[in-house]
């Protein structure tokens, strides 16, 4: 048992250290080459607006004066 939890928090250990690495070399990126860091802005902004669009029925929007 002992060992199965090394290897859980072994394999947890690494995965956040590649998510970790990934993110690094995504901004490193995005600040060489100008145009990828407005595409991602316009996608997370288009994203943005999908979700607000197509939200779930029963949700109201917190913003909105009638939800409070």
């Amino acid at each position: 048992m002992t060992l199965l939890r090394f290897l859980l928090c072994l394999f947890t250990f690494i995965g956040a250290l590649a998510a970790a690495g990934a993110l690094v070399i995504s901004v490193l990126l995005m600040l060489r080459f100008p145009p990828l860091l407005v595409a991602v802005v316009l996608a997370c902004w288009i994203l943005c607006k999908l979700l607000k669009a197509f939200g779930k029925p029963g949700q109201t929007n917190a913003t909105t004066p009638s939800a409070q």
